[in-house]
């Protein structure tokens, strides 16, 4: 059924196109009538008598013609004004024209958008969203650990550690009632945050489809679009919804940030010790095992450091706004140093991570050698599941022997070797066979994509600023993979590879922000999206909450 909009435009239309010939039409006979009205008026007869003497001529008596001047003049009067009368229309027309939004339809109502102009609301609507995820489980980690208990608990020493199994049990008892109370304090807040991120893992996968070619059509294309930005808008309201209340839990403003002030604190030294350990197991590492073995997180002990020091002036800051009781400018601190804090734990835990999967990969590669033997045993009896013809089978078994033989000289050599990359050269290899053994090369397989998703996720959430939506997507396409075996291991980890890849392209192209600062920790504080950008200062911080809230302001700091 045709609405009333489409409905009610075309007899409009005639309306005025039948009043615009009505007027032409008059104006047309109109001038006729005054050009024919001195033909009417010339007399044929005899002539008229001579007046008498001493009458003086009228000056408009008609001459030798028969006709007087005005039964000229007005009929080139009205001619002009018809003229000027359908100069006026015809430019009203034109001006009235040039206005629509798009010809033929009422004015005012608004083109659809391009292809490409849908295309970087979504761009700009994915990074976004997903900023708005992170920054929100970051300040929710701080919030529970508020309301819990510290990693350790009731019997804990200072090092963290129960001092005995009898205290440490009291201590389970006594921590149950808090850690039921924290998540009643914390679930709506958990929950808000499982539906932004249900919504952004769905509008990563239309936008995947969508990079892919999929659906075919502008107007199919330019709809799946609209679906991203929808998904995302539900994400940014979800967590936008209850950022009021995570606000009055913490109560930063107020009697709550003496109480977050010390987890943040709390945290802060624990990773200060830990960042020196880090600095130290990234020497070993370099030294036991080959460059591309600690590729990974070159340069995260350092990055690690100047957020810290980027926390320390912050979370001093907030002290004394806190004993100065300035709510607002403790507020801004406090979220600053937290963000800054929780970007150092990503930092050093990867470190820390990956010295771990190296220990267990360098392990696993003699008996990842000797389980791709057998594969390739069974792939020359012809055992593989996939159909594959001679001199197919024959070129990928060559291939297989080279991969193997190359690994097992870099574990017998001298010079020192990467273990997750010999895992991932064997497994490949092998797996290209589709002999369909599982064991310890699935383990082997596993192991290599759980590193470079780690690796690629990390170093998104600490250069966030600056990431785009590619490679966001990229990475979340991998962590959705079901891994639960080579094949989907092999796409996980491919897909991770090239988020990686794609998000260290975007830091390069887009460089180091506020270089000319004298503010220690800003260039890696904006880089991160720890802070918005949005004043010289900085700009407020991130925090809990989608995009109508996550920058909520606090009065600067003078």
């Amino acid at each position: 059924m045709t609405s009333s909009l489409f409905r009610g435009r075309p007899r409009r239309a005639k309306a005025h196109i039948r009043a615009r010939v009505t007027h032409a039409v008059l104006g047309a006979l109109v001038g006729t009538g005054w050009l024919m009205l001195p033909l009417m008026t010339i007399t044929t007869g005899a002539p008229v008598p001579a007046s008498s003497a001493g009458t003086v001529a009228s000056a408009s008596a008609p001459g030798g013609g028969g006709t007087s001047t005005a039964d000229f003049v007005l009929p080139l009067v009205v001619v002009a004004a018809a003229a000027a009368l359908a100069a006026y229309g015809y430019l009203r027309r034109v001006r009235r024209t040039r206005t629509r939004t798009t010809p033929g339809t009422m004015p005012g109502r608004p083109q659809p958008p391009t292809l490409a102009d849908a295309e970087r609301q979504a761009r700009t609507a994915l990074v976004l969203a997903d900023d708005c995820v992170r920054t929100s489980r970051e300040e929710l980690s701080f919030v529970r650990e508020r309301f819990g208990v510290v990693k350790g608990g009731v019997g804990a020493g200072e090092g963290g550690e129960a001092e005995d199994g009898a205290e440490a049990a009291t201590g389970a008892l006594v921590r149950a009632p808090r850690e039921t109370e924290a998540e009643a304090v914390t679930e709506g807040f958990a929950r808000a945050l499982r539906g932004a991120e249900a919504e952004l893992v769905a509008a990563f996968a239309m936008w995947r489809r969508y990079e892919e070619g999929f659906p075919e059509g502008t107007a199919a294309r330019r709809q799946a679009l609209a679906g991203v930005v929808g998904r995302c808008a539900e994400a940014g309201r979800r967590l936008d919804a209850e950022a009021a209340a995570l606000d009055q839990v913490r109560g930063l403003e107020g009697p709550g940030a003496g109480a977050a002030s010390e987890v943040a604190e709390g945290r802060f030294r624990a990773l200060a010790v830990r960042t020196v350990a880090a600095h130290g197991t990234l020497a070993a590492l370099r030294e036991r095992y080959a460059p591309s073995a600690t590729d990974l997180v070159t340069g995260s002990v350092e990055q690690a450091k100047d957020r810290l020091l980027f926390a320390t002036a912050r979370l001093n800051e907030a002290r004394r706004a806190i004993d100065a009781a300035d709510g607002d400018r403790a507020a801004r601190s406090l979220r600053a140093g937290e963000g800054a804090v929780a970007q150092a734990e990503v930092l050093v835990s990867g470190v820390e991570r990956l010295a771990a999967r190296l220990r267990e990969a360098a392990a696993l590669v003699p008996a990842a050698l000797t389980g791709a033997e057998a594969d390739l045993a069974a792939a020359r009896h012809g055992r593989s599941r996939t159909p594959l013809a001679m001199g197919e089978r024959a070129a990928r078994l060559a291939h297989a022997d080279g991969v193997l033989a190359a690994v097992r000289e870099e574990l017998t050599g001298a010079l020192p070797y990467d273990p997750l990359d010999a895992l991932r050269r064997i497994t490949r290899a092998v797996g290209r066979l589709d002999v369909g053994r599982s064991g310890v090369l699935d383990t082997a397989a596993l192991l290599v994509a759980h590193a470079a998703l780690d690796s690629a996720d990390d170093f998104i959430a600490v250069h966030r600023g600056a990431v785009g939506p590619e490679a966001r997507a990229r990475l979340s396409e991998a962590a959705r993979t079901p891994v639960t075996g080579t094949a989907a291991a092999f796409e996980a980890d491919t897909a991770a590879r090239e988020a990686r890849t794609l998000a260290e392209r975007d830091v390069r192209t887009h460089g180091t922000p506020y270089p000319d600062t004298t503010t220690a920790g800003l260039p890696g504080a904006v880089l991160g999206g720890i802070l918005l950008a949005e004043e010289p200062d900085g700009g407020p911080p991130a925090s809990f909450g989608g995009p109508a809230t996550r920058g909520r302001r606090h009065r600067p700091a003078p």
